[in-house]
């Protein structure tokens, strides 16, 4: 197997962890975490940020691969990080986690209909409508977003834009 076996094995054991980051809204914030991620080589599969209720505090969910170790480094780097105020690791079922697509399909007088019924079924939206494509846009967890683009796939998607992941703790926490 050699050394490519042995990273492709790693890779395999890396857990996915959302962490969410409230960050002083300040010029430069996010190219400082992003540089951490990089830097040490570590990967954002995605990034969402955005103002929280306090103007002046911006939250920051990110998702990535790694094991506890890494995961512990990651954290520990970001809150030395001076703008950062809190560094929560989400672990699964302690919060609620959403995705927002836009999906952009082909539609004719035969499609129509069966987009629009699948639109339902998944409690999705049409935003837009041309002619020739409607657009979609649907709210819910990365699998829920997976089996609609899957549904839609064969009509033919022109075009699919995703936020990634925000998340929230459950309750009062």
């Amino acid at each position: 197997q050699g050394e490519a076996g042995n990273r492709l094995n790693c890779r395999r054991i890396y857990m996915r962890h959302t962490i969410s980051v409230l960050v002083e809204n300040e010029f430069g914030v996010l190219s400082r975490v992003a540089g951490l991620f990089s830097g040490r080589g570590f990967n954002i599969e995605s990034l969402c940020v955005a103002e929280t209720l306090e103007p002046s505090v911006s939250r920051m969910t990110i998702v990535t691969r790694g094991n506890e170790q890494i995961l512990e480094q990651i954290i520990k780097q970001l809150n030395k990080l001076i703008n950062v105020i809190k560094v929560i690791d989400f672990q699964k079922g302690e919060c609620v986690e959403r995705e927002m697509a836009l999906i952009k399909v082909s539609v004719d007088d035969k499609t129509r209909s069966e987009l629009l019924s699948i639109v339902d079924i998944f409690r999705g939206k049409v935003v837009d409508v041309s002619p020739k494509s409607y657009t979609v846009e649907m709210t819910g967890d990365e699998s829920k977003i997976k089996a609609l683009i899957d549904l839609l796939q064969p009509m033919g998607i022109k075009e699919v834009v995703r936020t990634g992941k925000v998340a929230i703790a459950r309750g009062t926490k």
